[in-house]
């Protein structure tokens, strides 16, 4: 059972300052992801950074362990795009580390061949969000248009995993944009 925000923000107006500190205090050191967001939120963009290449550490060593061979935990590594997302709010990192998650993917399956379909389809997912991201932010595509491209000529074909890639880029209208200034 949780408590709603409303019930939350009765309780702790009955708090007084340094009720409130120690509370706070006793979050941070018991949750990593309140010891991550209150970082990011009170030490800025070095932390941020840092949270930043922690988390692209964490993806990489899904696919690319230093040791070993990659586990594929798909899952640990959203979950690790995702808890960076909630605890810095910073959007063009997070769609770095969206993208990277993909460039992972591609990197992997040409390296040792087919997968799984799900594997696939989780791949085109992200692809998605990142495109989506992009075609919302003229900014975020200039930034990552050349990984967008990259990534999709290198996936290879089989699955239809490289044509659902091409669609998903093609929903990106500075990518047709830059196509027509091209002619």
């Amino acid at each position: 059972m949780k408590i709603k925000v409303s019930d939350l923000k009765k309780q702790l107006k009955q708090y007084d300052q340094k009720e409130l500190v120690e509370l706070i205090v006793e979050m941070y050191k018991n949750n990593k992801d309140v010891q991550n967001f209150l970082s990011s939120k009170f030490l800025g963009d070095e932390a941020i950074e840092a949270l930043f290449a922690q988390a692209r550490k964490k993806v990489e060593n899904e696919f690319f362990p230093d040791r070993g061979d990659g586990k594929l935990r798909l899952a640990e590594a959203k979950k690790e795009i995702n808890a960076f997302k909630k605890a810095t709010n910073d959007q063009k990192r997070t769609v770095d580390l969206m993208l990277f998650y993909v460039e992972q993917g591609v990197e992997f399956t040409n390296s040792f061949g087919d997968i799984s379909e799900g594997f696939y389809t989780s791949m085109i997912k992200m692809f998605d969000q990142v495109a989506e991201e992009c075609d919302w932010d003229e900014e975020l595509y200039k930034a990552f248009s050349a990984r967008l491209y990259n990534v999709v000529t290198e996936a290879p074909e089989g699955w239809g995993f490289q044509e659902a890639l091409w669609d998903s880029y093609y929903t990106i209208g500075w990518v047709i944009d830059e196509e027509d200034d091209e002619e």
